[in-house]
């Protein structure tokens, strides 16, 4: 049973979003502040994150820098009621993987986290399934329905890194320092000649979307979004 964390300092909020989830089955670990819940995540095996933006003491964004600085993986969800662009891009930069903004639809908060661990499953697996098209990480290899398709070394990853965060923007600089390293002497022109290639050989493909986020780096969409 997958155990969620709930990060949340309003009491009747926190009672309504954990009444919900535990309903539909999950485990559930309550903070009603960011420090409160970094205890948490240092004491108990948590599988998600679920956070508000503005608590005491550490706020929802320094929160979760705190658990990107620690682990990469777990999935994490951010509700709250700021809703301007400003405030996603810094959510998302940061490193979460969903935004909501209150108030919410309950209903969809119990869909998106159900995909969010899937996700994360599927990650831990080193397996990416969206709609026909899987990617499997130890073979390097993508598989749309039938037909195969053998990746370069650094063009798999960076699909891979892609794929694995669906709505997420990385920074031209984050993809550079992960996929070819930050001594490496290439360039962004290096990533987009990469992007454009990925985009070129999938370019039928209806399960994604390579997005370009001017200004900032990129970005898959997919048709589970």
């Amino acid at each position: 049973m997958f155990h969620i964390l709930l990060a949340e300092d309003d009491r009747e909020l926190r009672r309504l979003y954990r009444s919900v989830l535990v309903k539909h089955g999950y485990n559930v670990a309550e903070a009603d502040n960011g420090r409160q819940a970094l205890l948490v995540l240092e004491e108990e095996h948590i599988d998600m994150l679920i956070c508000d933006a503005m608590m005491p003491e550490i706020d929802g964004y320094e929160l979760a820098k705190s658990v990107r600085e620690f682990n990469k993986m777990i999935p994490i969800m951010m509700v709250t009621v700021l809703g301007d662009y400003q405030y996603k891009e810094k959510g998302f930069g940061i490193g979460i993987d969903d935004y909501l903004v209150k108030p919410i639809d309950v209903n969809e908060m119990i869909l998106r986290v159900k995909a969010l661990l899937r996700r994360s499953q599927n990650i831990s697996e080193k397996k990416i399934i969206t709609g026909s098209t899987v990617l499997e990480y130890e073979q390097l290899k993508v598989m749309v329905g039938d037909v195969e398709h053998i990746l370069p070394q650094k063009e798999f990853y960076l699909f891979y890194k892609l794929m694995s965060y669906p709505n997420h923007i990385f920074t031209r600089f984050q993809l550079m320092d992960e996929i070819w390293g930050i001594n490496s002497e290439s360039n962004p022109h290096t990533l987009e000649v990469h992007i454009a290639k990925l985009r070129e050989r999938f370019k039928e493909n209806q399960d994604f979307k390579i997005i370009t986020i001017r200004g900032l780096g990129y970005k898959v969409e997919t048709r589970e979004e």
